[in-house]
């Protein structure tokens, strides 16, 4: 059983944004007087906007009016929006283009699953946009990661069953929603923090496709 396509997510998978996520969100959090550190930044991981922002307002025991939170959102969005203006393709991680290469040698679909709803901009800065069969972000679905909502948006829109997709991701709750959507997850990482990934690699470099490609086979085979 071969599979059809392989679903990446974008941040900390195929380019480094964390930085500026967390960078905009202790701005957020700054300004409501909440502590914010790079251990709550890890927590956020595959983790959309509004759940992000809700994160923060629980840590500090905050509510606050509808509209506020909107605009809170917004703010951040803008701050984020700023700090990546000069992202560019040399921000792409070392091992994307062979691995995207040699999955459209071998007819395998590309697909984009991220949380972010500027996913599309980034890949574009990236000089990816084209390379990818289907792009889904979060705001085509209504549950986010854990939820395995976008990966199956993506695989909807891919035109392939769940069961013949890969799923990479390098947050934990990325990973359960690849497990949750019923394909074979393969986590960017750490084997200790990805422990639901049937094979974890440190970085998209050391991705061994050949590798994926047959343990996929032994699992589904099975």
């Amino acid at each position: 059983m071969k599979p059809s396509a392989v679903i990446f997510d974008l941040d900390g998978v195929l380019t480094d944004t964390a930085e500026f996520h967390y960078l905009a969100w202790k701005a957020i959090a700054t300004r409501l007087g909440v502590d914010f550190n790079l251990d709550d930044n890890e927590k956020l991981k595959g983790v959309d906007r509004e759940n992000s922002l809700l994160y923060i307002l629980e840590k500090g025991g905050i509510a606050m009016e509808a509209s506020q939170f909107k605009q809170l959102l917004c703010d951040k969005n803008e701050h984020y929006l700023s700090l990546i203006a000069d992202i560019n393709p040399n921000h792409l991680f070392a091992g994307v283009l062979s691995c995207f290469r040699k999955l459209k040698a071998s007819n395998i679909k590309i697909g984009l699953a991220s949380a972010s709803k500027n996913a599309a901009l980034v890949i574009n800065k990236l000089g990816i946009e084209a390379l990818f069969d289907y792009v889904g972000d979060a705001a085509v679905v209504t549950h986010s990661k854990p939820a395995p909502d976008i990966f199956l948006a993506v695989a909807n829109g891919l035109k392939v069953a769940p069961e013949y997709c890969i799923g990479v991701e390098d947050a934990v709750a990325g990973v359960q929603a690849i497990k949750s959507a019923n394909m074979f997850a393969v986590g960017i990482g750490d084997t200790k923090v990805l422990t639901q990934a049937e094979l974890v690699f440190a970085n998209m470099s050391e991705l061994d496709l050949n590798k994926v490609l047959s343990s996929y086979q032994s699992n589904t085979a099975t």
